[in-house]
């Protein structure tokens, strides 16, 4: 049954049990005189009184009853609409929304442990997913991709304007150079080279480019000496030699080929930091990333490519994002309940921030409270007051005719009495 019904129920009750008054009262007033008679009359009479009343107090809440110097005490809820706003806005702010209430509500409920527990329960945890992966769906189904496409390059371009390559580069290069780290990136490179320089192929390459660069030098001398046998061995010493220096440089960690990559990665990283050069050609290769028609063009192929695999994966039915979705926040549930310090320190950070919070959002619902139920017709607003507990009212509506009726019989019982004395 709805409100509304219920209302009309209880409404109909009320009036009923006055009405039955009413008619008991009439009745006895043509009745011939008894002490019966005068008992029911006087029972009649006091709740019909009980309920006029208490009718009276119910109706003058919500509607003006038009009686002289009586009218202006009624429709209260109406007519105090702005009072009642101001008023009830103030009572949320005061008795749920001070910062003391907030910040105990977090110290006594430990909202860390609550939080570990439920992310640590499988099924909680595959919920998130599946929740997760319904809101991702949905954002996947946006038709305006050529928008979504224009906001990731914007905001690529963006990040391009705010990395500082220099710096950047200068700070990476300084990291490798700690420590003497970039010599030994040296070392491995070299015994790269040397395993190269081992390889049959590479040999090979090396006579290729030595017959190519004795024809177009000296054509006349590589049509009279033996071209192959002069690459094959040229390739040789080519790559003993470099395999000397190599070794040579490996075994010595005073090398000056050491000394000399030393001092070109000091300067590099100098020029990085201090030459207005190098910082034109930062710039100059942040605007050709930003006008280059393939990057740009690879940008919205990205996101063409990325919305088509997340569009596959959360199709099927073991979902590899929804997988890892749900692992991560198993994963979290099982740190927070395992680290106890993990989840003092986030309940610390919560009250913290419930301190620096709550008078700001306590004004903003207070404020949107009061103007809420200002923004109401005073009409609708009656109306929804008494549907939400008139059917409590029109109780004291019954309440009023039955105790009227109990008082008006103990008030007839206390005139007897002078009589049975006499």
């Amino acid at each position: 049954m709805d409100k509304l019904a219920q209302l009309r129920r209880v409404k109909l009750l009320a009036l009923s049990l006055l009405r039955s008054a009413a008619a008991i009262f009439t009745t006895t007033l043509v009745l011939p005189p008894a002490r019966w008679g005068q008992a029911l009359k006087a029972i009649s009479e006091a709740a019909m009184v009980g309920a006029l009343a208490d009718w009276f107090a119910v109706v003058a809440l919500f509607r003006r009853v038009p009686l002289p110097f009586i009218a202006r005490h009624t429709a209260i809820i109406p007519r105090n609409k702005t009072r009642i706003a101001d008023n009830l806005g103030l009572f949320v702010q005061e008795k749920f929304l001070d910062t003391g209430s907030l910040v105990g509500l977090i110290e006594k409920h430990d909202p860390a442990r609550m939080l570990g527990r439920w992310f640590s329960q499988p099924e909680n945890a595959r919920r998130v997913g599946q929740h997760l992966i319904q809101v991702m769906g949905g954002f996947l189904e946006l038709p305006d991709d050529a928008r979504i496409q224009g906001l990731l390059k914007r905001a690529v371009h963006k990040a391009i304007d705010k990395v500082d390559l220099t710096g950047t580069g200068a700070l990476m290069l300084e990291s490798m150079t700690k420590n003497q780290r970039h010599q030994q990136l040296l070392d491995a490179m070299i015994t790269q080279l040397v395993a190269l320089l081992q390889k049959e192929s590479s040999r090979e390459f090396i006579a290729r480019q030595i017959i190519r660069w004795l024809e177009r030098e000296h054509p006349l001398k590589a049509r009279l000496l033996p071209r192959e046998w002069l690459g094959e061995h040229s390739a040789d010493l080519v790559a003993d030699a470099v395999n000397t220096l190599l070794d040579d440089v490996s075994r010595d960690s005073h090398h000056q080929l050491r000394h000399a990559f030393d001092s070109a990665v000091r300067k590099l990283i100098d020029n990085l930091q201090h030459s207005p050069e190098m910082a034109e050609r930062a710039e100059s290769i942040k605007l050709w990333l930003k006008n280059d028609e393939a990057f740009n063009r690879y940008i919205g192929e990205l996101w063409a490519d990325l919305r088509g695999w997340l569009k596959e994966d959360m199709a099927s039915a073991d979902s590899r994002v929804e997988q890892r979705i749900s692992e991560a926040g198993l994963w979290f549930g099982e740190t927070l309940m395992s680290d106890d310090a993990l989840r003092a320190s986030l309940n610390a950070h919560l009250a913290q921030a419930g301190r620096r919070a709550a008078p700001e959002f306590a004004a903003f619902l207070t404020r949107h409270i009061s103007d809420t139920v200002k923004s109401w017709d005073a009409r609708d607003m009656s109306r929804q007051i008494e549907l939400n507990i008139g059917k409590d009212l029109q109780f004291i509506r019954i309440n009023g005719t039955l105790v009227g009726g109990t008082i008006g019989l103990i008030l007839w019982l206390l005139s007897q009495i002078p009589t049975l004395i006499h």
